[in-house]
């Protein structure tokens, strides 16, 4: 009887945690996208494990943000767009079309890597696929209604444990790769300053916080429930709810890309290959290496992550600009309801798409997308924060004090890693 009784609550309790992941893990396991990928797969071959520690150092910051871009969602009903024209209007248009700019280009990067992944595995015409990824990756946004699309995100992220299966086949000197972790073997060179800014660019990403606000408030719609300033009896679980949720999310982001730097140090900076680019390079060269199953493995993560993260880069543009002309946006309504929201999904895939028409170089966009992720993060970072200690909405539910000194932390170590980057370059 005790023992059935432990089975039980064991149960309930995978239930209930379970049942409390949402936003923050889709927001996570977008977080790799294919843009992410090829960043960690060129620092891995270029630098081996010498810049593991920063996700160390980045990963207690990414769920502190993400946390804050959640809690304001959820504690004010409104997302981060609706929150600075309350509140800071003149950093409004600047924001946004810094999100903009960002998410376009990394739309084009994640659809060519998904096109280019695509015809490694099977052959064919590569531009062609990419277009299809980005007509499909439409159809599944405007198409599903939200618990069926949130659903189908959820599933989505077992994707992204096909880069585990990678690091395991790759004989990793784990001794090292885990020291790696702790000791930091720095360099002082424009080189090393801009994969750091890169890294913080491809896991501390703009368009996750403005998603990850949205979708709490989708969340609240779908549940028929008020926000926290209206009901603050209720902050204490759900503020718990989210840090959970979050946390979790942020953690399979960082296993999964220091897997993918593990991996292509042991294969290919081990192997005189440091000159890795993009994501689809990273997978044909881990071919002779890692062997088939690798590189199909690897090639395959990158289209599922795609996948994943594509609608999550339309969507975020979508939510910031119909709060900003108090449009209908949500991903709850259907399309002959949220016209302009869904157009703009639509438009943003578009153009990350006709980027494959310029004479723009995909795979400089791959690393080069991480960079300016890591550039507009840094306004987009102190403009969240201002929300949350501006004393109108604090006053309702004040968040813990140790959110906001790891906020404000977060911002000025961003902040430095651009000045750093900056002035390496220069100098």
């Amino acid at each position: 009887m005790a023992a059935g009784k432990q089975r039980q609550t064991r149960k309930a309790g995978l239930r209930s945690f379970v049942g409390a992941l949402g936003p923050g893990l889709i927001t996570g396991a977008a977080d790799d996208d294919p843009s992410g990928i090829g960043t960690h797969s060129q620092i891995g071959a270029e630098f081996g494990y010498g810049l593991a520690w920063t996700f160390v150092l980045s990963f207690p910051l990414m769920v502190v943000i993400q946390e804050v871009a959640a809690d304001i969602g959820r504690i004010t009903g409104v997302g981060i767009a609706r929150n600075l024209k309350r509140h800071y209007r003149s950093m409004l248009w600047p924001m946004v079309a810094l999100l903009l700019v960002a998410n376009v280009v990394n739309l084009g990067a994640d659809l060519s890597a998904m096109g280019a992944a695509m015809a490694l595995l099977i052959g064919g015409n590569g531009g062609l696929y990419t277009l299809l990824f980005g007509i499909l990756c439409i159809g599944l946004e405007v198409g599903l209604s939200y618990p069926r699309y949130a659903s189908v995100l959820k599933w989505t992220t077992l994707s992204l444990f096909t880069y585990v299966g990678v690091v395991l086949v790759a004989h990793v000197p784990w001794l090292h790769a885990l020291r790696s972790l702790v000791v930091p073997e720095l360099q002082w060179n424009a080189a090393y300053a801009t994969a750091l800014v890169a890294i913080l660019g491809t896991t501390i990403s703009p368009y996750l916080f403005f998603w990850q606000a949205g979708q709490e408030i989708e969340e609240q719609r779908r549940h028929h429930i008020k926000p926290l300033c209206i009901t603050p009896r209720r902050a204490g679980p759900e503020l718990k709810r989210i840090r959970l949720d979050t946390l979790t999310g942020m953690a399979f982001s960082t296993i999964v890309s220091l897997a993918i730097v593990f991996a292509t140090a042991a294969t290919l900076h081990e192997n005189g290959i440091r000159d890795i680019a993009t994501s689809q390079q990273a997978a044909e060269a881990l071919r002779p290496i890692a062997g088939k199953f690798a590189f199909a493995m690897f090639a395959i993560g990158i289209i599922g992550t795609g996948l994943l993260a594509v609608p999550v880069l339309a969507g975020s543009a979508a939510y910031a600009i119909t709060e900003v002309f108090h449009m209908r946006g949500s991903l709850e309504l259907p399309a002959s309801r949220a016209i302009g929201f869904y157009a703009i999904v639509a438009a943003a895939t578009i153009g990350g798409s006709a980027l494959l028409a310029t004479n723009i170089d995909p795979i400089a966009m791959l690393f080069w997308t991480a960079v300016i992720n890591g550039i507009v993060a840094v306004p987009i970072m102190i403009a969240m924060m201002l929300v949350v200690t501006n004393k109108r909405e604090a006053a309702r539910v004040a968040l813990p004090r140790w959110i906001k000194i790891l906020g404000w932390l977060g911002s000025g170590l961003m902040a430095i890693a651009v000045v750093l980057m900056i002035w390496s370059s220069v100098a």
